[in-house]
């Protein structure tokens, strides 16, 4: 696994975690590496700071902190997030359907009244999320992978 820090086309920064570096290349070149703020799927990798432990000694070993206000949890603001993007997730799935690569057809369908008016989420390649934007249909972006459903 790696991780890399990433900056969309908005500025936004954000962290995230690819089996391999040539899996982080094969999923940008498709497409499926998207802000985690605000969608934007034109992302790159940002200029990260190596992590660097320092060597180990006898002391360093055995030290304990001499008080809370030593010790820096660094993973705090990034388990907020996770959780709110979670809590997010859940409110989605629980109060939408679920439809797939069709959401382009669908969302169309729904807004021109061929299809009853409901909440739903799933996949649409970037140039049919523009061409429904361009037509006033109603969408945005989710800040995760959809869950792949199966009925």
């Amino acid at each position: 696994m790696i991780q890399y820090a990433l900056k969309c086309n908005s500025g936004h920064s954000f962290d995230s975690w690819f089996q391999s570096a040539a899996a982080y290349d094969k999923l940008a070149a498709a497409g499926m590496v998207t802000c985690a703020v605000c969608g934007d799927p034109q992302v790159e990798k940002a200029i990260m700071t190596p992590r660097v432990r320092p060597g180990r000694t006898v002391e360093s070993r055995t030290s304990v902190p001499a008080s809370r206000d030593e010790v820096v949890n660094m993973a705090t603001p990034s388990v907020d997030v996770e959780k709110a993007l979670s809590e997010l997730r859940r409110k989605v799935e629980d109060n939408s359907d679920y439809v797939g690569k069709d959401f382009a057809k669908e969302a169309r369908k729904i807004h021109l009244g061929d299809a009853p008016e409901r909440a739903i989420y799933g996949e649409a390649k970037p140039e049919e999320a523009r061409a429904l934007i361009d037509d006033g249909v109603p969408v945005a972006p989710l800040p995760f992978v959809p869950s792949r459903k199966t009925n």
